[in-house]
């Protein structure tokens, strides 16, 4: 039985129940696997889950090129104001590039890592676009080469130990003064993944879901020497005050499940939640 309201589902209730049992169940795997294993574990895994679950939201919901191209610009906003024609620009688990295919528009060159080239093979290319294939966390590219990278829901993907391998990748890449932008779903608001429906934690392949001062956290150790919280309104990013950003977020893990879940539905404050990282080195 259903533990949460349905969000906008299509689907049946014995449906997303199946779901949430075949992705816990291999996320339970992807979990306990050692490192070696798990860098084909998560291409062979996620397979699995949509073969297994062929209602999967990401197999029936088709969106249009124009969809996408939409989706690609109100994500370009976050990025566009770090750009120029001088500009080396990376993006972390590009999905299918449409963001990075917007980003070549303004970047001198744009670099695309991810695990598998099927989405690109069938696609026309910008001629300043380059795919670098990765295990999921390294970063084929030259020391201090890039002047930008962006990820957008990556992270909490990832195996802890392989995030935060593959966040020093990312800032070894990273040229003197550059910038990682760092977009995670807050783990206070959570789960985001298919267990919202049932438990308090994520358990499917949300593997770790963090809030903002953990992610802060975590930039530090892997070598940023600065980590903004920000927020961006008509393309212009507005740097917020990190600390009342973290001291609301120790408030609200304090509280019980229940009555966090009722604060942070109310817009004000469920909005300081929502914010972005940036990593400088």
């Amino acid at each position: 039985m259903l533990q949460k309201q349905l969000k906008g589902e299509n689907r049946t209730a014995d449906q997303i129940r199946e779901h949430y049992e075949i992705e816990k169940e291999l996320a339970a795997k992807l979990k306990s696997a050692p490192r070696e294993e798990r860098r084909h574990l998560y291409s062979s895994l996620y397979d699995e889950l949509y073969k297994r679950v062929p209602h999967h939201p990401q197999l029936t919901n088709k969106s249009s090129p124009e969809d996408k191209k939409q989706k690609a610009l109100s994500l370009l906003k976050y990025v566009k104001p770090f750009l120029s024609k001088d500009t080396i620009y990376l993006e972390v688990g590009p999905g299918d590039c449409a963001l990075s295919f917007e980003a070549a528009k303004f970047a001198k060159q744009v670099h695309a890592v991810d695990v598998s080239d099927e989405i690109t093979k069938s696609l026309n290319q910008p001629e300043n676009f380059n795919l670098v294939l990765s295990d999921g966390c390294s970063v084929a590219l030259p020391p201090d080469s890039v002047n930008v990278a962006f990820s957008n829901q990556l992270m909490e993907h990832l195996h802890p130990d392989d995030a935060f391998e593959q966040l020093k990748n990312i800032y070894n890449v990273l040229a003197p003064g550059g910038a990682y932008i760092c977009f995670c779903p807050n783990r206070l608001n959570g789960p985001h993944d298919i267990s919202l429906y049932y438990d308090d934690i994520a358990t499917g392949f949300h593997l770790k879901e963090y809030t903002n001062f953990e992610l802060s956290c975590l930039f530090k150790k892997a070598g940023f020497s600065k980590v903004k919280v920000c927020t961006v309104g008509g393309g212009v990013y507005f740097i917020l005050p990190g600390f009342l950003i973290f001291w609301y977020e120790k408030f609200l893990d304090k509280l019980p499940y229940a009555l966090r879940k009722l604060v942070v539905k109310i817009p004000p404050l469920g909005m300081l939640l929502d914010v972005q990282l940036i990593g400088i080195k």
